[in-house]
């Protein structure tokens, strides 16, 4: 029997090898001859009309409003499914991923935060350093710790799914831009036949699909990023099968639109989002308050925040550490948490476009982070477990 949390994962660590690639490419492009151009193209502004519908954004624009809320659709459907019917969905087993989720959100942020109050930071950019790019850190963790135990794997996705959830809720809503009620209201009354037509099991996919649709318009045009729609949206989809035998509805959703984000929809966007010319950036610039602070709150923040709370938590005997899992391990994965890389990207451009020295900073800490934990999951499988952890935790 195949589970479905395990074929996530295999897809989650190719593509992130995928989104490595295409990152270099966009870096590459953008400090070529081809790098005016690819600057021009991604500012070209692009009007589109369907009706009385006219909206006009630039090719980056479009990039992020198109194809990101699919991957956020993806994203809520996976955390709506993992606590339901997923490896979640034992009290149990959620425990501990939840500590080390809380822990990588608030941990990183008290650390940005720190760095910038006071000393003229961007204190809204606090959310960038609590991202986790699922897919990087996965593949990281496929290359750098084989056969290491399932329930790993398992937490890494739990931090990236719940904090970047998080994240971008929190950036949406803290954005001091002016919203259209009238577009709210639009979105609220479909999200709500949406619920309802999740009652009809039977009912055609294509009634989802122009739900889904509608909310993005609504969304798009209300002044919120469309992500929150993806979100919103699948939290409406069904966990329950639409026959007795088939399977999940949700699971059905998800599984058929996952390849599609991990190999097309992500890729593009950090191609897009990727790129900056080293001519912009100085290295005095990875010193201000805003890219030090995010570096930190990347590097340092995250795994401190993921191993600390849990670990804390393992000593009060509240939680149990996963089976055949060592500390260093923990710990190893936990740095892997810091792999803010895509999603950090993403939340660093709302509303606007991240600084050269933003974006290299998100580099420099999701990189940083990938290699810190690749070396202590090496090691630890070479050289065992922290010999000072209590006996009775070993």
């Amino acid at each position: 029997m195949r589970r479905p949390t395990l074929d996530y994962l295999r897809t989650e660590s190719g593509s992130g090898l995928v989104l490595a690639a295409a990152a270099v490419a966009g870096l590459g492009v953008a400090n070529s001859r081809l790098g005016g151009d690819y600057f021009q193209l991604l500012a070209m502004p692009v009007p589109v009309r369907v009706g009385d519908l006219t909206e006009t954004l630039t090719l980056a624009g479009w990039v992020r409003a198109l194809l990101m809320p699919v991957f956020f659709t993806v994203l809520g459907m996976e955390l709506k499914f993992e606590v339901l019917r997923g490896e979640l969905s034992n009290p149990r087993r959620l425990a501990l991923p939840a500590l080390a989720a809380l822990g990588g959100f608030l941990v990183p942020a008290a650390i940005y935060l720190a760095f910038n109050q006071g000393h003229g930071g961007d204190l809204a950019g606090w959310p960038i350093g609590c991202a986790t790019d699922g897919a990087a850190a996965l593949a990281a963790l496929a290359i750098a710790g084989r056969r290491l135990p399932h329930a790993l794997h398992v937490l890494v996705m739990s931090v990236a799914l719940v904090d970047n959830l998080a994240a971008v809720s929190l950036t949406a809503i803290l954005d001091n831009r002016a919203l259209d009620p009238d577009m709210l209201i639009g979105a609220g009354a479909v999200l709500a036949m949406l619920a309802l037509l999740s009652r009809w099991r039977t009912a055609p996919f294509l009634f989802y699909a122009a739900g889904f649709v509608a909310v993005w318009v609504f969304t798009l045009k209300s002044g919120l990023d469309p992500a929150l729609g993806g979100v919103a949206c699948a939290f409406t989809v069904p966990v329950g099968a639409r026959r007795p035998g088939q399977a999940s509805l949700l699971k059905y959703f998800m599984e058929s639109l996952h390849p599609y984000v991990a190999f097309l929809v992500l890729p593009i966007f950090v191609f897009a989002a990727a790129g900056f010319s080293h001519r912009a950036v100085r290295l005095a610039d990875l010193a201000t308050p805003g890219a030090l602070g995010l570096m930190l709150a990347l590097v340092i923040g995250k795994p401190l925040g993921a191993f600390g709370l849990p670990f804390a938590a393992t000593l009060l005997k509240l939680v149990r550490r996963p089976i055949g899992a060592t500390w260093r391990q923990m710990l190893g994965v936990a740095a892997l948490c810091g792999v803010g890389f895509t999603i950090s990207y993403f939340i660093a451009g709302m509303p606007v476009a991240p600084k050269p020295a933003i974006q290299l900073a998100i580099l420099l800490g999701s990189v940083a982070s990938a290699l810190v934990g690749a070396w202590l999951l090496g090691f630890g499988n070479t050289r065992g477990d922290l010999r000072d952890a209590p006996p009775e935790l070993i």
